[in-house]
């Protein structure tokens, strides 16, 4: 009796302890929560066009499933509400690129239903106004990616006809462009870029119908753009994993960059540049969406907005607390 009594307890401190492990990694799996925030006061859309001045990101374009848009808004994160600016002077787009360069927005490139664009533009949120600058020095074209790191600004890839790889520096002091290479990467469209430490990391994206698997960082004191892990890398020190995706948004949090929805997925993914790889997070607590915006500010915090889902449009705002646990009502 003594004995069974004894092997009773070693079954259920072993069970015991199996469930404490499987209860942590379960919250590890789930680690990353999505809180709603004021929801956007324009018309719902999708690819529209975004770049971020101090704590203000700024919305303008976009494609509501009837029609393109010109309306500008600005969302004051730390009061967590929209404020209308000034209209966009450009013909109404979607699939446009922007970044931010020296406290001011550009915005340019795009779709306005018949034409490829490649019409440039400068906003000055002090003025609220906006002036028309330099075209942009390639083709015209939609789907490209725009950014800035490290003081310098760049548009590049996309598609006018033919799927580009090609890259494009602006310099806002003369007004110019200036073609950059170095690139190596495949051709593609609607790809997306986050910045961690001054290096802009690009991946996913799409080519003649096939996802985009190669991903770079590209660092702007050398110019110089370095293959890193392949987004459907299967090498035997991590877990198995594939990102790719097209049409996806990202944004940086507290040096991690994160990769989420695209064709109407909710997945998120978070990349460490120290060991060049990725861990899956909480998914997106909304519908899952394409050609949403993705917000950075203060290299802390992390937006989804907008975005559709088949012919259903968003104006929702999901703010992303990757040290939370799901359902965390905690801001």
């Amino acid at each position: 009796m003594k004995h069974l009594k004894k092997g009773i307890f070693l079954s259920t401190l072993l069970i015991s302890l199996i469930s404490i492990g499987c209860s942590n990694d379960d919250t590890e799996e789930t680690l990353g929560n999505w809180i709603k925030k004021s929801a956007f006061d324009g018309p719902a859309r999708s690819s529209a066009t975004s770049f971020v001045i101090d704590t203000y990101a700024y919305v303008t374009t976009g494609y509501t499933g009837d029609e393109y848009l010109q309306d500008l808004w600005a969302y004051n994160s730390t009061g967590d509400y929209w404020e209308q600016k000034a209209d966009f002077i450009g013909v109404a787009r979607s699939s446009g690129s922007g970044f931010e360069l020296n406290g001011k927005g550009y915005v340019g490139l795009g779709y306005d239903g018949t034409n490829k664009l490649k019409d440039f533009f400068e906003y000055n949120p002090d003025t609220n106004s906006w002036t028309q600058k330099t075209d942009f020095g390639g083709t015209a074209r939609y789907g490209a990616v725009g950014f800035q790191v490290g003081g310098k600004a760049f548009l590049g890839t996309g598609y006018d006809g033919n799927y580009l790889k090609d890259f494009y520096q602006y310099n806002a002091t003369n007004d110019t462009w200036t073609q950059v290479n170095g690139f190596s990467g495949n051709k593609r469209r609607n790809a997306t870029v986050f910045v961690v430490n001054d290096i802009a990391y690009l991946g996913t994206g799409i080519n003649s119908g096939v996802n985009q698997s190669d991903f770079w960082a590209f660092d702007p004191t050398t110019d110089v753009w370095t293959r890193k892990r392949d987004l459907d890398d299967d090498e035997s020190d991590h877990d198995t994993y594939s990102i790719k995706r097209s049409n996806a948004s990202s944004f940086t949090i507290d040096g991690l960059g994160y990769i989420t929805c695209g064709e109407s997925g909710k997945t998120i993914w978070e990349y460490n540049p120290n060991t060049d790889l990725w861990k899956e997070k909480t998914s997106l607590e909304g519908s899952g969406r394409s050609d949403a915006i993705g917000i950075t500010i203060g290299g802390t915090r992390g937006f989804v907005i907008l975005g559709k889902s088949g012919t259903s449009y968003f104006d929702d705002v999901w703010e992303f607390k990757p040290k939370e646990t799901q359902n965390d009502d905690d801001n």
